[in-house]
């Protein structure tokens, strides 16, 4: 067990033992700390994320630090991350047991205080998170969940979601995505290729609809309708 003291020098094969026993107990802190301590991050890429900066960081900063411990140690827990995510989409068990399954917050209008103390996040955390979502009343809330990543997934009592032009069966346009045709003052030629337009439509178009000329334009889209929409600089 020399590899836990401090050493002057370190075999390779005690390098790797640490870098394993390190990446086991960063696991085991992760889950301890619960979800809103890795808001954003799933465990396994928080403990990859929050120590590999550093253990390259350290040789880069100190002469008397070689680089070979850290190479070693970098690439078997590049290693283990890489296993890890095979056998989490292999295995439904190793899956369980290192992404946290989701916690039911609210349920049909009520808040369900058990699932607030297992995501160990506060009342305020939840009312802020459903005031980001636009929600004012708790009441209107169906379901809400805390995902393994720290963040909530809230769906409305159907009365109260928006009207859509489905729910009233309204005819709609297909989705057009406006193409980006000129940026910062230079016209993109691929796209003006791609709907079959010109330059020197480009240029007339701004004459006579905007007065204006390419350089001066920040941003300009044109959709399948030809709607030419311009942002000029300020």
């Amino acid at each position: 067990m020399d590899f836990f003291q401090g050493q002057e020098t370190l075999t390779s094969f005690e390098w790797i033992l640490r870098a394993i026993v390190a990446f086991f107990f960063l696991l085991i802190v992760t889950r301890v700390l619960g979800q809103r301590a890795i808001s954003q991050l799933r465990p396994l890429d928080f403990a990859i994320a929050l120590v590999i900066g550093n253990i390259i960081a350290h040789p880069l900063s100190d002469e008397n630090l070689g680089l070979k411990g850290s190479i070693i140690t970098t690439i078997v827990l590049v290693v283990f991350y890489l296993g890890g995510i095979f056998t989490i989409l292999k295995w439904a068990w190793f899956r369980r047991l290192i992404t946290p399954a989701p916690i039911t917050i609210v349920e049909n209008g009520e808040i369900i205080y058990n699932g607030l103390k297992k995501a160990r996040i506060s009342l305020d955390v939840l009312l802020e998170e459903l005031r980001e979502e636009k929600i004012e009343d708790v009441k209107k809330v169906a379901l809400a969940i805390w995902e393994a990543d720290g963040k909530f997934s809230v769906f409305l009592d159907p009365k109260y979601e928006p009207l859509t032009p489905s729910s009233i069966q309204m005819e709609t346009q297909p989705f057009d995505f406006p193409k980006t045709i000129i940026k910062e003052g230079k016209i993109n030629f691929k796209e003006l290729k791609q709907i079959q337009k010109s330059e020197e439509w480009v240029v007339s178009n701004l004459k006579s609809l905007y007065q204006t000329e390419v350089k001066n334009v920040l941003f300009a889209t044109i959709d399948s309708q030809d709607n030419l929409k311009v942002f000029l600089y300020n």
